[in-house]
């Protein structure tokens, strides 16, 4: 049986490996939490925010993410491919989500603002209408990526293939021109 917990303030807690499973959040607030490590199970969040909490190494089997922010978070090697599919909606702002994985979702309309994006993995990821507002997209995999519309303008270190994704009316700075040509080994003079 999920327990349904709503409204709720949580600041300030270190929780285990199984401190979260079959339960339901429904508009609660996560303050400076650890969840490093935790094994969430069948859990559902919906329209929650988490704050400046640690998510580091978290396996997120089965856990629906809606309306779901997360601000100034540590999100390390979390697998959000794992995450329930259905109404999937999460925004990113001041966050480090090094080494994440997103692969084979629908993350239509998410933000990314100021955040490390290193080595993120987004094969067969719809971005359609994604913000990417000033992150660091270093080695960041796009592959058969449709990122229709998406804002990369004030992002940089990114290496997107034109010809192996679909990025028609994605928006671009001209210095990120670089990262779209860089299969071609271009010299590109300023």
């Amino acid at each position: 049986m999920t327990d349904y917990i709503h409204d709720q303030n949580y600041a300030n807690e270190v929780y285990t490996e199984d401190a979260f499973n079959l339960k339901e959040f429904e508009v609660c607030h996560f303050s400076n939490c650890d969840f490093t490590r935790c094994n969430f199970i069948g859990v559902t969040f919906t329209d929650c925010t988490f704050t400046n909490c640690d998510f580091s190494g978290a396996r997120i089997n089965h856990v629906a993410f809606r309306g779901v922010n997360f601000i100034d978070c540590q999100v390390l090697d979390v697998n959000f491919s794992m995450c329930d599919r259905l109404i999937f909606e999460i925004h990113f702002k001041d966050c480090i989500l090094d080494f994440c994985k997103f692969y084979d979702l629908t993350m239509k309309g998410t933000t990314f603002s100021n955040c490390s994006m290193i080595a993120l993995d987004f094969m067969n990821t719809d971005l359609t209408n994604v913000l990417f507002d000033h992150c660091n997209l270093h080695k960041t995999v796009f592959s058969n990526t449709t990122a229709i519309k998406a804002d990369f303008t004030t992002s940089y270190n990114f290496s997107i293939d034109p010809e192996k994704n679909k990025i028609k009316k994605a928006s671009f700075s001209l210095a990120g021109l670089k990262g779209l040509l860089q299969k071609h080994e271009l010299i590109i003079k300023e």
